[in-house]
């Protein structure tokens, strides 16, 4: 069945969420369309996440509900009855990604391995990746390619940005003045810093360096309350912009900035897809498997404190997968920490 003999017709990506993991998927899109540029590609992904992916060209979306259950694999069938994909890359390890793959009418289902499988995967597959161990989630996808035969790597993005969210960066960033760019939340609550932390180097990076400090995030109470609490905690001058802007805009003004500072979040790997450097603040996951994928040297890598601290274990006897997600995590990372690697990534 695999490697393929020569190139398929079509291939359906399954890769619902979550909008950093999307971002993952692009560069085996771009391999793709470079290997076998005639064969038609879809993707399903989440109805957030489209709101981004969908600047990716040369693809076909199919959006998914993810909150409505049946309703969407309902609705799935019903918008893929005819059709027939040569392969799907069943690309997500999750129960609901599952189900919705078998409403995929597909010759070939690859998944991953039996040792990654988790929650069932490998019952929805009829062909399996490589086994790999303790890789970045970016490169467990490349595994996929592997297994059709594709050798190649095409590690980039070249995603086109909308002339509105082009304005909107350029009236945010209008000149060369260094920008630092703050998204201080991740929807996992405890991978957080704490506020005055954002605000002591947001002055830091102020007067030091004479930077421009923009903060920014989604519209949620708790990203909200972390910029106002930013705010005013800092002695420097802040332009907020939390709450008021779409992906494909923060994305684009992203890609003017210097510099985002942010912890394991969706913008970590935005900001990687339009090459801007991160400085990713990583205690409660290890960056080593999901950090910014062009930008490990620069995150603040407070995972093996944690590892000690919270499972008496080094961070190599853990699972590959473990989250340490524990009260006062974050507080492992210290301000004066953060600076020196600013201060390096600057140099």
């Amino acid at each position: 069945m695999l490697p393929l003999a020569e190139p398929p017709r079509s291939i359906c990506i399954l890769r619902l969420s979550a909008l950093g993991d999307t971002c993952h998927v692009v560069p085996i899109v771009r391999t793709l369309q470079h290997v076998w540029p005639a064969t038609q590609l879809t993707w399903i992904v989440g109805k957030a996440e489209a709101r981004l992916m969908s600047l990716v060209d040369g693809v076909e979306f199919i959006t998914v509900d993810k909150r409505a259950g049946f309703g969407a694999r309902h609705a799935l069938r019903e918008q893929l009855r005819g059709r027939r994909f040569d392969v799907l890359l069943h690309m997500q390890l999750a129960l609901r990604a599952s189900l919705i793959a078998r409403s995929v009418p597909a010759t070939v289902k690859l998944g991953f391995d039996r040792a990654r499988a988790r929650d069932l995967q490998w019952m929805f597959t009829n062909a399996r990746i490589a086994p790999r161990t303790r890789e970045h989630v970016l490169d467990s996808f490349f595994g996929f390619l592997a297994a059709l035969g594709i050798k190649d790597r095409q590690v980039r993005w070249d995603i086109p940005l909308p002339e509105s969210a082009r304005a909107y960066a350029e009236g945010l960033i209008p000149d060369k003045q260094p920008t630092l760019i703050i998204s201080p939340c991740s929807s996992h609550v405890r991978r957080n810093w704490r506020a005055e932390r954002y605000a002591a180097i947001a002055d830091h990076a102020a007067r030091r360096y004479g930077m421009r400090v923009i903060l920014c995030g989604g519209p949620s109470k708790l990203e909200l309350e972390t910029g106002a609490a930013i705010e005013k905690a800092a002695n420097t001058e802040l332009t907020n912009q939390i709450g008021r802007d779409t992906l494909p805009e923060l994305l684009a003004l992203l890609a003017r900035a210097t510099v985002l500072l942010t912890p394991d979040s969706g913008p970590a790997h935005m900001a990687t897809m339009v090459g801007t450097p991160v400085l990713g603040l990583y205690a409660a996951t290890n960056p080593a498997r999901s950090g910014p994928y062009l930008s490990r040297l620069w995150c603040v890598d407070a995972y093996p404190e944690a590892a000690r601290r919270f499972r008496g274990r080094s961070p190599d006897k853990l699972p590959w997968t473990e989250k340490i997600e524990a009260r006062g995590i974050m507080d492992l990372i210290s301000v004066e920490r953060v600076a020196a690697k600013l201060d390096e990534l600057l140099r």
